[in-house]
């Protein structure tokens, strides 16, 4: 039996620690698995989860539904993921996520934009030189306009 197939089966027919088991050989899967059978976070769901940065963001996002160690560290191995984690599932800026949304510039901007909402050297310094410099810079005139109002 696939992954695919055990997370079918068990929706079906309900959980069971076999189809758990082998839907948890696939990140993906046990992200579904966890959302949509066991409706409630387990250790194994997510440690599987956690093989994967998007898989692990999802499942702090929909299945944790709050932040959780494992799936931060997970979700920090790619700007990306980074991003989407400090704004979805911290909703706050963190060192830790800023750092890796910093390796992108698309991702420091946005991350400027949608979770520090203010300058961070940090930020300013990942889209230097970048299409994304101008950007910033209309986005910092738009947050101290806000300050002055």
């Amino acid at each position: 039996m696939t992954p695919e197939e055990a997370y079918n089966y068990a929706l079906k027919y309900g959980p069971s620690e076999e189809t758990r088991r082998i839907a948890c050989e696939d990140p993906k899967y046990a992200y579904y698995y966890a959302l949509d059978v066991d409706k409630n976070p387990r250790e194994n769901t997510r440690n599987s989860a956690c093989q994967d940065s998007r898989y692990a963001y999802l499942y702090a996002k929909d299945v944790d539904k709050r932040p959780h160690e494992n799936t931060r560290k997970t979700a920090c191995r790619n700007p990306k993921c980074a991003y989407l984690y400090a704004k979805d599932v911290d909703k706050c800026p963190r060192d830790d996520t800023r750092k890796v949304a910093c390796e992108d510039p698309k991702f420091a901007y946005l991350y400027a934009k949608k979770v520090d909402k203010e300058f961070h050297k940090d930020t300013k310094n990942a889209v230097r030189n970048t299409k994304y410099e101008k950007k910033y810079e209309s986005l910092l005139e738009l947050f101290s306009k806000e300050e002055i109002i």
